[in-house]
């Protein structure tokens, strides 16, 4: 049952060109967006469709395959752990982040 804890796969189209970081250590960490679309048809049997997006972050490996074959309109499908973080910006006010740390992703179109 550990295997299911804290899981999260997600199929969709990248929404912007990774950003890529080498940190001091040399270990790349790379940031994406994606959009999962779901459509429905509501009450007056118009359909309705809607867009959540998602921020990627991969490490290492990972984070290289990004960098080499990630592009903006890209589908890709990703698996990783549900994470929430917090830091403070510039101006010193508490910013919140959620994100999925993916540890598998596999490209759908070409």
């Amino acid at each position: 049952m550990n295997a299911m804890k804290n899981r999260v796969q997600l199929i969709g189209n990248v929404g912007n060109d990774p950003e890529v970081k080498i940190l001091e250590n040399g270990r790349k960490l790379a940031y994406v967006s994606i959009a999962t679309n779901e459509s429905y048809k509501n009450d007056k049997g118009e359909k309705i469709e809607q867009t959540e997006w998602h921020r990627v972050t991969a490490w290492g490996k990972t984070a290289e395959i990004i960098e080499k074959y990630v592009v903006k309109g890209k589908e890709i499908a990703v698996e990783g752990k549900l994470t929430h973080r917090s830091y403070d910006d510039k101006n010193g006010e508490k910013r919140y982040v959620t994100e999925v740390v993916i540890n598998e992703i596999l490209l759908l179109s070409k």
